[in-house]
């Protein structure tokens, strides 16, 4: 049985001391909505390390992270990540793709990148040359590591999945059919939620699941723990979502969650138990729910 650990949205603390021409930016605006949310209990750093904390002593066979490891993509932030993504294990245990606060400023997608590309690369360079799409195969595994992450305009949180990575992931999901194909993308693949935050080429990424199909597509950014599906060339594929990991109790949406995945093939079957972690008493994760993804042929 292979088990894989999904937790998104750490927005790792404390905030950066910046200069004024720092914040003459769009960062001015996260800079004020973390100060207004650290009021109201959210995103509080010692949540997260007791997610973490958790997902390690589950002890899984691999970790997916969704994106927004850090705020306002400074570099600070950015050296930050690197060092606490050491702590969660080596590059080929952990799979991570950037979310919009990654790559808040122009600039800073390069940044991370730079500092975090041996937690977010291949086993091989893909035909492009292109940082995304990326696969790695683990087991029976099949992890494909999208990038909807850039620069926006100021109150604007859209992602992006554009025609040269859809055409690479298409490809890596046909090539990896008879495995548990994963994909990893930090803004859902839905037509829901807000205009300003939605992903731009939605359509682009149902109609790749259309004829490749997939086993399982991952995602953050919404700070919710849900479950949609799309219809898949081999049948429904289930969408997850989870809360922000570094959400604290009492605020309005729930506190930080990860999802674990068992994943295990019988009798030419996949079959996929989807259990979600909450923090309880004394910040101990317990179950909070649980439920099968019904599983197409191996």
């Amino acid at each position: 049985m292979f088990q894989l650990a999904h937790f998104s949205d750490v927005h790792l603390g404390p905030m950066p001391t910046l200069t004024l021409r720092q914040l003459a930016s769009k960062r001015v605006t996260g800079y004020l909505n973390w100060h207004a949310g650290r009021r109201r209990k959210h995103h509080q750093e010692g949540v997260s390390g007791a997610i973490l904390s958790a997902i390690l002593a589950a002890q899984p066979s691999h970790v997916a992270l969704t994106g927004d490891l850090i705020n306002l993509g400074h570099d600070s932030e950015i050296a930050a990540a690197r060092a606490w993504l050491a702590t969660i294990g080596a590059p080929e245990f952990v799979s991570v793709v950037p979310g919009n606060h990654d790559a808040y400023v122009p600039g800073a997608f390069a940044r991370i990148y730079a500092a975090w590309q041996p937690y977010m690369q291949g086993d091989e360079p893909n035909s492009t040359g292109s940082p995304f799409p990326y696969l790695r195969i683990r087991e029976n595994i099949a992890l494909i590591g999208l990038s909807s992450a850039r620069a926006t305009a100021p109150f604007m949180a859209t992602g992006y999945f554009l025609q040269p990575q859809a055409r690479e992931a298409e490809r890596m999901l046909a090539e990896t059919r008879g495995l548990y194909r994963v994909i990893l993308i930090h803004h859902p693949p839905l037509r829901s939620g807000p205009l300003h935050r939605r992903l731009i080429g939605v359509r682009r990424f149902r109609d790749m699941i259309a004829r490749q199909g997939a086993e399982l597509v991952l995602h953050g950014h919404t700070h919710l723990p849900t479950l949609h599906w799309l219809p898949g060339a081999y049948g429904p594929v289930p969408v997850v979502g989870v809360a922000a990991a570094g959400q604290a109790p009492g605020a309005v949406k729930p506190a930080a969650q990860y999802n674990l995945f068992e994943i295990e093939e019988r009798q030419g079957n996949w079959h996929a138990r989807l259990t979600r972690y909450g923090l309880g008493e004394g910040q101990a994760a317990i179950p909070v729910e649980q439920c099968w993804l019904s599983g197409g042929a191996a």
